[in-house]
């Protein structure tokens, strides 16, 4: 349970829902009036923390620099505006707040409930900033405050790339050896009658077989390569731009003589 002694661990802390998820940051605590037990944090959510919500802390753990509630991160982003004056929420704001998170509070306690059924409340409500203090009579402040970017990712499809495969023809040259035979006239002197073949003073003739060698084309298909493509995440860095508002205080003197 959170008590007055969360509150100035409360200031900037992130919110954490039932599931784990970053919810935003607290920017202002609301207490209940008399008892000055912490009861909401107002917490600026969106992608640009533009956005401000009523989250019910009262049930929180605060641990590690974060507040847990026992609400999802969606029932906040559905939760109802509030459009509260002079740091004063109405019965009406109570009401719609307990009637979307299904809380009843305990009657002149501003507890909370998760009991079915109806019930009386007539707590009033003042929102303050968890640095405000009330001074002496001699003491004024006022209190300023400023907006922050919370910034989010989300994966989007940037493009799609595919592998297509085509056949193309293209003229390949290959040199190769190939052998021929070509004729060689020998000429060998004869004595006697020992080295005569024929008759002498005929015609006569004598032929041989000349062999070369041609080329032979034969296509064969082997795999040469193997292609795929894979993915590699690359992280850079992007400067993101929103318009945040801050206060700021001046003194105004209005001397009497």
């Amino acid at each position: 349970m959170i008590d007055q002694t969360h509150v100035e661990a409360l200031y900037d802390c992130d919110v954490i829902d039932n599931r784990g998820e970053k919810i935003g940051s607290v920017k202002r605590v609301w207490l209940e009036d008399g008892t000055g037990r912490p009861m909401w944090a107002e917490v600026h959510t969106g992608l640009f923390g533009t956005k401000e919500s009523f989250v019910p802390i009262q049930q929180g753990r605060v641990a590690g620099g974060a507040i847990t509630v026992p609400v999802s991160k969606q029932q906040v982003k559905d939760s109802p505006s509030m459009h509260t004056a002079e740091d004063h929420m109405t019965d009406e704001e109570q009401d719609a707040l307990y009637a979307h998170y299904g809380l009843i509070p305990q009657a002149k306690t501003g507890e909370h409930d998760r009991l079915e059924g109806a019930g009386e409340h007539s707590t009033d409500w003042r929102g303050r900033n968890e640095r405000d203090r009330r001074g002496a009579d001699d003491v004024a402040e006022v209190t300023l405050s400023e907006e922050k970017l919370d910034v989010e990712t989300r994966k989007v499809e940037a493009g799609r790339v595919r592998l297509v495969k085509h056949t193309v023809t293209e003229q390949r040259t290959i040199t190769v050896p190939v052998t021929h035979e070509e004729v060689r006239v020998v000429r060998e002197p004869v004595e006697g009658d020992a080295g005569r073949t024929g008759e002498a003073f005929t015609d006569e003739q004598a032929e041989m077989t000349l062999h070369r060698e041609e080329p032979v084309v034969r296509k064969r298909t082997e795999a040469s390569e193997r292609v795929r493509l894979e993915k590699d995440a690359v992280t850079e860095q992007r400067d993101i731009k929103g318009e945040v508002r801050r206060e700021r205080v001046e003194v105004e003197r209005d001397d009497r003589r």
